[in-house]
């Protein structure tokens, strides 16, 4: 078995951001040469989220709207009390959670017809990153 790990990194210019990364992840995949495996994309911080869903800006302002509802901005949470002021987007991230594995077939992201990558910010205007790890044959 081979493995391939790469690396993506965002500086968003807002606080909260989505982010379409198939083609990058794609790109990585042709680049590990696997033909038949899986690959795990993961946020690399716990204020952000990996996600497959539908690449249509509507949806994009629902699931933004839903996760605010869920977990608002507000300055009452504990995890302040440490300095922080991202409560909200630890909270967030465990919603949309941190990661996805993708199948890999004939060295191809194998989606449906919709699936598309995107990296989920929640406290971002800094630099974070996203691990790609191919493994397979």
């Amino acid at each position: 078995m081979k493995s391939h790990t790469a690396y993506l990194t965002f500086h968003t210019k807002k606080r909260k951001d989505i982010i379409p990364i198939t083609d990058q992840v794609e790109r990585i995949i042709r680049e590990s040469g696997i033909q038949e495996g899986l690959a795990l994309v993961s946020s690399m911080h716990l204020t952000a989220s990996v996600i497959i869903q539908d690449e249509e800006s509507g949806l994009w302002r629902d699931i933004m709207e839903w996760a605010e509802q869920v977990a608002p901005e507000r300055p009452t949470y504990h995890h302040h009390r440490t300095g922080e002021d991202n409560g909200d987007a630890h909270l967030k991230n465990l919603l949309m959670h941190l990661q996805v594995v993708i199948p890999i077939t004939r060295g191809r992201f194998d989606a449906g017809p919709w699936q598309r990558l995107f990296y989920v910010e929640f406290d971002g205007q800094r630099d974070k990153r996203v691990i790609v790890k191919v493994i397979g044959e």
